[in-house]
């Protein structure tokens, strides 16, 4: 038996992969602050591989379904984290709004880029960060403490930008940025949840917008359908992996503060490596 040309055996692995996916994705939310994108872009996008979802607009789809999961997913780490009071909400106050004005910049090029940038931001991001974290000592620094002033807004705006981009919440160029600074990891895990709310509300409002002229071009496409989809969000893989998201994220924050310094820079560095490679790989 065929559903939207998909086996019924093949649409209850899909099923079943995307909760299992967000409940690791909410686990991922509350250990690194990234919001779970970064593993649920990957995976999101083998699963419109397999319902045929056409490699033009394959990614963006990943990227704003994975936006509107990490919603709810990052509220309730981020209120996790300031209950502990590790989060910065100086850093906060000084990011919202060219966070915002980033997140804005991405959402108009998610309209018009072509889909290889998505994919190529993802892999350089990721694996920057990857390096900062798995070879760099504490001597690699731009400073003491984060900047004031126009270079601070500049981060602010290329968290949103990137984050937008990539679909992760804003942890992983934030991260980055505090740790050049000699802030402590604990601490840009936990001000990255609060990123990741400022990120993904309006990045997944901003997908709906991009998204939906490029549907009616692609009318017999599952993941494109109405009321499968709203845009570049499927209703369907939000649905499937937000429920185990939220259940698994304050999970993920009390192992994050129960791990040392080294141990949570090397588990998210060697993370971030594989969700990098995988990209590669369909880039080559």
């Amino acid at each position: 038996m065929l559903v939207a040309g998909l086996d019924v055996s093949e649409l209850l692995q899909l099923a079943l992969l995307l909760v299992v996916v967000g409940a690791l994705s909410g686990f991922l939310a509350g250990v690194f602050g990234i919001g779970g994108g970064a593993i649920l872009v990957p995976v999101f996008f083998e699963c419109f591989r397999l319902a045929g979802v056409p490699l033009e607009v394959r990614m963006p789809l990943c990227v704003g379904t994975s936006l509107a999961i990490i919603i709810p997913t990052s509220i309730r780490s981020f209120r996790a984290h300031y209950a502990r009071g590790a989060v910065d909400m100086r850093v906060l106050r000084a990011w919202w709004l060219p966070v915002l004005v980033g997140v804005l910049a991405a959402t108009v090029a998610a309209r018009y880029a072509p889909e290889r940038l998505f994919r190529i931001v993802f892999v350089t991001v990721a694996w920057f960060a990857a390096a900062r974290l798995l070879l760099g000592r504490e001597t690699w620094k731009l400073g003491d403490d984060l900047p004031q002033g126009p270079l601070m807004r500049i981060y602010g705006f290329l968290v949103g930008l990137l984050a937008t981009l990539m679909g992760v919440g804003g942890g992983l160029f934030a991260n980055l940025v505090m740790t050049f600074y000699g802030r402590p990891i604990h601490q840009g895990v936990a001000t990255s949840s609060a990123l990741a709310v400022l990120v993904s509300i309006p990045g997944a409002l901003g997908y709906v917008y991009a998204g939906w002229p490029v549907a009616a071009h692609y009318p017999d496409v599952l993941a494109l359908q109405s009321p499968f989809a709203i845009g570049y969000v499927s209703l369907i893989g939000a649905v499937l992996a937000m429920p185990t998201s939220l259940l698994t994220a304050p999970l993920g924050v009390r192992v994050a503060h129960a791990m040392s310094k080294t141990t949570l820079e090397r588990a998210y560095g060697s993370y971030l490596f594989i969700a990098g490679a995988r990209f590669v790989i369909s880039l080559l």
